[in-house]
């Protein structure tokens, strides 16, 4: 009986390894909790757009990767732009902006 009992918490402590290493991130794969808090900045830079006079937040794509927000889209001009850039900057947890592919209208 002790042996089956010995079997049976090593398969749990195996199982529970398996699991914990199918959640983890990699270098080219975020983590469960990544990809969690990326949703949840990417939804406050949204927000932020939205409550924000200057910038038209249907204009902009937004996405986030390991706390890296990349902003992409066409904006009326420079100061849009720049306030955008600098709403993103101010959610917490973003670590980076990347608004290469944000553009002003020419």
């Amino acid at each position: 009986m002790k042996r089956g009992t010995l079997y049976i918490q090593c398969a749990v402590v195996v199982m529970a390894v398996l699991v914990l290493v199918g959640c983890a991130g990699t270098s080219s794969r975020e983590s469960t909790g990544e990809f969690v808090d990326d949703s949840a900045i990417t939804t406050k830079v949204k927000s932020s757009f939205v409550a924000d006079p200057i910038v038209s937040a249907l204009a902009i794509n937004v996405e986030t990767t390991k706390g890296v927000v990349h902003l992409q889209g066409i904006v009326n001009n420079e100061q849009e732009r720049q306030r955008a850039i600098q709403l993103a900057q101010a959610v917490g947890g973003v670590k980076q902006v990347d608004a290469r592919n944000l553009f002003v209208k020419s």
